[in-house]
């Protein structure tokens, strides 16, 4: 089988180090990933731990195909409650760290507790220590990981960098140029005094049936390897996504669709960068991807066992901003900390995001806490007095971008304090602007302006960990029309979209419990994951079981956080999103809350969810989940 059926359990209060069982049963409930992490969650942490305390836990679990070369097997998922949004955490990384964890011979780790003084977890094979990390306290992510590789030969690192440490609620886990960024899990393991992480296995990773395997691994090397989302983006080459990475389709974003999330979210459409091309029909803007590659991309550094890197490393000397090493800008950075910001400088983009890295902060939420700061500026919400920051601090000014992105990480000055736990928590610190604070559960979107494809708006709603768009994926069937078993989908219609992103929603949570990546949606769909969990595992899923194993994980995940105290008002959509786009493709389109409301409303129906959202004890009964049922679930006669 493809398990150890072990779990590594350390307590950095005691020092005591365990080694769990995992039983058959549940290996093949939740296969591994997400679905171990989101089970694990459950269990171990209540709704009156506070996401900050020792009682919180940081759960990682590499997807079961990560480890026997399967192409783009490589995520490995980070699960804890989170300190944004206090609910349901979650977020994966193509981390080399989890391929090492699992040749360790762990299904999983699990850390508890806290210790006294900054520490540092090492595990190598069968040993496991926690070691002293205050030489590391500190310093830099990139430093950092360096020096723990230096030292300890071999291993693969996760680690946090001074937001961490300063418990930023947008802090991320580093993991050598990956980042688990979403839902502040940097701060989790900087509550705990556990600077980094360093594993290093040396043991083949079973395997239920290798030969199979083997075959399959070829198959979808070849199928995977140079395939591009044509489907999305319209090119007609197949190689566009692995030339460019995730940014290939940003001029199509604006220029067809308008989709593009500009200036705090107010537009669809970067008018500003567009205005200032020379010749608009042939010249591109200098977020684009097909604009700055060929000019500062010269190598990739994929995950591992990546067929399709979208991995750009980005390098500049004597810049205007200094020297410039990152991997990236990726689409997510190229909307929060350009677009969204107003910032149309590649090089300005990519120095925001290396120091994001380096510091530690989610791209993403930083951003945006900066695009509502701006705003909030504007509207006088923010007073001249309280900008404590050299930049003028207005849209469009990069060095605003860079000063305040360096001072949020070390929660320097006033205004940098008020930002680095997000804009949620600034706009309810401030005493306004909250009618521009553009988050779900207090997380901020990803780059897909949901005015211009609507049932986006849902599936950023009911996503368990806040905004999210890799929960679903929905975007992929919302701007192609048609993607795996949905065709003819109007991105422009809110009605009609509950039942596809219920199904997508599942299917995603099954690419999560495996691994592989995302990036091939489009390719090896339901059928391919499950012929290579099959020769993997031994299980013989049926396509019913393998998305079935989706659903209860999404459905453990709900029933977290309705544990927690969520409700249909959590599933609420951000004011903004109500307001007609003034300009670009996308004119004049906003999401009708009626329209809303009603999806919402079939949605719950889908999923077998009470009008509040929460599960029936019957759906949680007919997952195998009938003592989550008995703890959260609603029953039919209640209803009556």
């Amino acid at each position: 089988m493809a398990y150890w059926n072990t779990l590594l359990d350390v307590d950095l209060s005691t020092g005591e180090i365990e080694r769990r069982d995992l039983s058959d049963e549940f290996v093949r409930q939740y296969l591994g990933g997400a679905g171990f992490t989101t089970r694990i969650l459950y269990d171990e942490v209540g709704p009156e731990v506070d996401p900050l305390d020792p009682e919180n836990v940081l759960a990682v679990a590499p997807g079961v195909l990560v480890g026997p070369s399967v192409p783009t097997g490589s995520k490995t998922t980070f699960g804890f409650k989170s300190p944004l949004t206090g609910g349901y955490g979650k977020s994966l990384v193509g981390a080399k760290l989890g391929d090492q964890l699992k040749r360790a011979g762990y299904d999983g780790l699990v850390v508890r507790g806290a210790a006294e003084k900054p520490s540092l977890l090492v595990i190598e094979d069968d040993e496991v220590r926690i070691e002293s990390a205050d030489d590391l306290w500190g310093k830099d992510t990139f430093e950092t990981g360096a020096a723990i590789k230096e030292r300890y030969e071999g291993t693969r690192t996760a680690v946090i960098g001074p937001a961490g440490e300063n418990l930023s609620k947008i802090s991320i886990i580093e993991c050598e140029d990956r980042q688990a960024g979403r839902g502040g899990p940097g701060a989790v393991m900087g509550s705990k005094k556990l600077k980094g992480i360093a594993v290093k296995g040396t043991q083949d990773v079973p395997v239920a049936r290798p030969e199979e395997l083997r075959e399959l691994n070829d198959k979808w090397r070849k199928e995977t390897t140079g395939r591009g989302e044509i489907e999305i983006t319209g090119t007609g080459d197949a190689t566009v996504d692995v030339q460019y990475g995730t940014g290939e389709a940003l001029d199509a974003k604006n220029t067809t669709l308008g989709v593009f999330p500009t200036r705090n979210w107010q537009s669809s459409y970067f008018k500003r960068a567009y205005d200032r091309l020379d010749d608009p029909e042939n010249d591109r803007i200098s977020l684009d991807p097909r604009y700055w590659t060929e000019e500062y991309v010269q190598t990739k550094r994929p995950c591992p066992y990546c067929t399709k890197p979208c991995s750009q490393f980005f390098e500049a000397e004597d810049t205007q901003y200094g020297d410039i090493a990152v991997d990236g800008p990726e689409y997510e950075t190229q909307y929060a900390l350009g677009g969204n910001v107003e910032v149309d400088d590649i090089e300005a983009v990519a120095k925001a995001n290396e120091i994001c890295d380096r510091l530690g902060l989610d791209v993403i939420d930083a951003g945006n806490a900066i695009a509502w700061a701006m705003e909030a500026s504007e509207e006088g919400v923010i007073g001249d007095d309280e900008v404590d920051i050299e930049a003028d601090l207005e849209f469009a000014n990069a060095r605003a971008v860079l000063e305040l992105v360096e001072k949020m990480a070390h929660g320097e000055g006033d205004l940098a304090e008020l930002l680095m736990d997000g804009h949620a928590a600034a706009a309810e610190t401030a005493g306004g602007g909250e009618a521009f604070a553009v988050h779900v559960k207090n997380m901020a979107p990803a780059g897909f302006e949901v005015r211009g494809i609507k049932g986006m708006a849902l599936a950023f709603g009911v996503a368990p960990r806040g905004a999210d768009h890799l929960t679903s994926c929905l975007y992929a069937l919302e701007m192609g029309g048609s993607f795996w078993e949905f065709e003819n989908y109007d991105r422009l219609r809110m009605d009609g979209k509950a039942l596809a992103l219920k199904a997508m929603e599942d299917l995603m949570m099954v690419y999560d419990a495996t691994g592989v990546c995302k990036f091939t949606r489009g390719i090896t769909l339901e059928e391919g994951v499950r012929e290579l969990v099959n020769a993997m595992t031994g299980f013989d899923l049926t396509r019913s079981e393998l998305l079935g194993i989706g659903e209860r994980g999404h459905n453990v995940a709900r029933a977290f956080n309705v544990r927690e105290g969520f409700t249909r008002e959590d599933d609420m959509i951000p004011e903004r999103f109500t307001e007609p786009i003034p300009n670009g493709p996308s004119e004049g389109q906003f999401i009708a809350i009626d329209e809303y409301e009603r999806e919402l409303d079939r949605y719950y129906t889908a999923r077998g969810w009470t009008s509040d959202g929460v599960p029936m004890g019957e759906t949680l009964s007919e997952l195998d989940l009938p003592e989550i049922g008995e703890e959260v679930g609603v029953r039919n006669e209640l209803l009556i």
